[in-house]
């Protein structure tokens, strides 16, 4: 299996290497590894080059076309996603690719670093119930700091839509139509509780809305952002 592993970039400097580390680390070697460099102003480019990433520029800002992007540039028969900020355990890429046979997606569990021990428990062993409910409800919560896709498959539904937020959940509902989209329970990914900035109830909002489905008037009929 060929998997190639693409990481969103934009003024990334400081958390590139970690994350970068921990991919080249994967029991499972990667093809290739991707980082998107999301017109960034620091010096995300050159850290990533000399971690040995191969770099495509996406001039058009925002993380849904920063994916896209990425998503377009792999040559891997699996596209593998994580996050600039995120740490990915070292069976990450292994545990997601024992899932893949058949399937056309897999996602897996995250859990918060940079919060305290009680935090961290939580936001591990909840966001595992929500995803083992979103499953149970046939609505596939995918993340983009832990997912994979198969390139053709998600090139057939068009890729990330071109929205504000959630397009990792959307192109997962959208991938349901083509085949199993399936969770791997074991394959942990670390990520920055900087995603907490707006507080838990925000966070915990954003959640709500993916349990609740595709909320009109929010997104359109095809989930993408009404203008």
């Amino acid at each position: 299996m060929r998997v190639s592993v693409v990481i969103p970039a934009r003024n990334e400097e400081a958390y590139l290497p970690s994350a970068l580390e921990a991919v080249l680390a994967q029991t499972l070697p990667p093809f290739e590894v991707i980082v998107v460099d999301n017109a960034s102003t620091d010096r995300t480019r050159e850290v990533a080059e000399a971690l040995g990433a191969r770099v495509v520029f996406c001039g058009r800002r925002g993380v849904a076309y920063a994916r896209q992007a990425g998503l377009l540039a792999a040559r891997g028969e699996w596209v593998a996603m994580t996050d600039a900020d995120s740490l990915p355990t070292p069976r990450w890429l292994e545990r997601l690719a024992h899932k893949a046979p058949g399937a056309v997606a897999v996602y897996g569990p995250l859990r918060f670093y940079g919060v305290s021990p009680l935090e961290a428990a939580l936001s591990e062993w909840g966001y595992r119930a929500f995803l083992n409910l979103m499953a149970l409800l046939g609505r596939p919560n995918l993340a983009g700091a832990n997912m994979m896709v198969l390139k053709e498959a998600a090139l057939r539904v068009g890729g990330f839509p071109e929205v504000e937020a959630r397009e990792d959940v959307l192109l997962g509902w959208r991938l349901k139509a083509l085949g199993p989209v399936r969770y791997a329970g074991d394959a942990l990914v670390l990520t920055s509780a900087r995603r907490l900035q707006g507080g838990w109830g925000r966070f915990l909002l954003r959640q709500a809305r993916n349990l609740l489905g595709d909320p009109r008037g929010y997104f359109g009929e095809a989930g993408e952002r009404e203008r």
